[in-house]
C-alpha cells in the first residue's frame, strides 16, 4: 500500500470519527446538559426528555455510534482492499 492511499484512508478514518464524535458531544453534553431545560418541557413514556439524554439517551448512542463504526469501517476497508 503506497502512502497516498494510506494518507486517502486514514483521512476518511478521520472523517468517520470526527462526525461520530460531534454527534455523541451533541447527543451527551448539548442535549443532556445545556438543552435540558428546554427538553423537560417535552414528555416521553412519562419521562422528561432532558432527564432521558442525560441518564439513557447519551449511552444508548453511544453503543449505536460504535455499531455505525463498525459498518463505516467495513465499508471503507472494502473500498481499499483490506479485508481480513
Amino acid at each position: 500500500m503506497d502512502k497516498q492511499y494510506q494518507k486517502k484512508y486514514w483521512k476518511n478514518n478521520l472523517k468517520y470519527l470526527t462526525i461520530l464524535l460531534l454527534i455523541w458531544f451533541l447527543v451527551s453534553y448539548v442535549f443532556g446538559i445545556i438543552l435540558v431545560d428546554t427538553l423537560n418541557k417535552i414528555k416521553i413514556g412519562g419521562f422528561k426528555l432532558g432527564f432521558w439524554f442525560a441518564q439513557q439517551g447519551s449511552i444508548y448512542v453511544f453503543v449505536i455510534l460504535i455499531f455505525v463504526y463498525i459498518k463505516l469501517m467495513n465499508k471503507l476497508d472494502k473500498k481499499y482492499n483490506l479485508e481480513e
